[in-house]
């Protein structure tokens, strides 16, 4: 009895990435808005061990006049959307941040980094979401560390950063409120870095019901799930390793933006990083070996269709034989001369010659397949 299997979704795999849109040759630190990119919304956190105050900002004047009201606050300023000219110009101006920096938020095909400015820290990080159908959304995440500011930017509205922003709001005089914003930077990486063992999780399964078809029905439309499971794990390793590189940095900095007691929260950040690395390794190699599965039984599936065809053809060889020999028709009787031509094939006007040769073909079919039965070549 089959055990019934889950369904599996077969439709393509994509991964939703901005591409690079700078042109080649063009002056570095200059920056255009993607016509794509969403609208910039602000949203301001400044907090403090037991209190906290939130804004959603109408622009980013309104979101400094808020943090400077709030002195002797930590302030997180949380950016979604990169379709604000004037609010990049604005956060460039009043931070002094280099040109560049706003040019790599702004063309978001960055790999995780870590950048040292004399005031500040550029951060990168690749936020990764799956949705239902194994959509994969890449978004680039930047942070501007300051001394008592963090500054996040990302591409989209929605993100997985949901989690801190409750840690924020209900952990009184805890690390997140203590620590600065160094601490709110490693709160929001490692929720980034955690949301990749969820995708691991959601790939792992995928893989074990590809694997669980496989062994029921192979088809050419599971080999594509399977190379779009590859693919999806060649994205998650071009995050991962660079984001392994950009902590160890942090753990060796020695930038005073660096809260010291916050470096024991990156290492585990950091080995964090380290398993997600040995786990997309391990799954590619599962995926490398369902492949393998595949073809592999694909390979036997076609050996038992020749095998079949090779058994038709072997007993119909002597059958089609005798039916060519006795199929030439040459004549008995000489039509000229009347002479009776005894050499050519008297059993054409043989009595139940006929029923003869038919039970003779039989004959042969069956001892053929009585031969092969005692081959083992009906067997599995």
């Amino acid at each position: 009895m089959k055990i019934p299997l889950p369904k599996i979704d077969i439709s393509k795999i994509n991964i939703t990435q901005h591409r690079r849109r700078n042109n080649p040759g063009e002056v570095p630190g200059t920056f255009f808005i993607n016509e794509t990119a969403l609208p910039s919304k602000i949203f301001v956190y400044s907090y403090k061990e037991d209190h906290l105050e939130e804004l959603a900002a109408n622009d980013m004047a309104d979101a400094i006049n808020f943090t400077k009201n709030h002195r002797g606050y930590t302030h997180w300023i949380d950016v979604k959307g990169l379709g604000s000219q004037s609010v990049l110009d604005f956060i460039q101006k009043e931070f002094d941040v280099n040109p560049l920096v706003m040019e790599d938020i702004v063309h978001t095909h960055q790999r995780p980094k870590n950048e040292e400015y004399d005031h500040f820290m550029f951060v990168v990080s690749r936020m990764l979401e799956l949705d239902k159908g194994l959509q994969l959304k890449n978004e680039q995440l930047s942070f501007l560390l300051f001394k008592d500011t963090l500054i996040s930017f990302q591409e989209d509205y929605d993100d997985v950063l949901d989690p801190v922003r409750n840690r924020l709001r209900k952990n009184v005089n805890g690390n997140i409120r203590v620590l600065g914003p160094s601490y709110m930077l490693y709160a929001l990486m490692d929720t980034v870095i955690d949301h990749y063992f969820t995708i691991i999780n959601r790939l792992g399964d995928e893989l074990e019901i590809v694997e669980d078809h496989l062994y029921q029905k192979p088809r050419k439309q599971l080999m594509y799930r399977i190379q779009g499971v590859k693919k999806l794990m060649i994205t998650m390793r071009r995050g991962s390793w660079p984001e392994r590189d950009k902590l160890n940095e942090l753990l060796k900095s020695t930038n005073p933006l660096i809260n010291e007691e916050v470096k024991l929260f990156l290492r585990d950040a950091y080995d964090h990083s380290i398993q997600i690395i040995d786990l997309i390794e391990s799954m590619r190699e599962t995926a490398t070996s369902l492949l393998d599965l595949y073809l592999s039984l694909m390979s036997n599936k076609m050996n038992e269709v020749m095998k079949t065809l090779t058994i038709i053809s072997a007993i119909f060889i002597p059958l089609t034989f005798i039916a060519g020999i006795y199929g030439m028709n040459f004549a008995y009787q000489d039509p000229k001369t009347g002479e009776i031509l005894k050499d050519n094939m008297p059993e054409l006007y043989m009595h139940n010659g006929y029923m003869y040769v038919m039970i003779l073909m039989l004959l042969i079919a069956i001892a053929q397949i009585w031969y092969f039965a005692r081959k083992g070549w009906f067997r599995d």
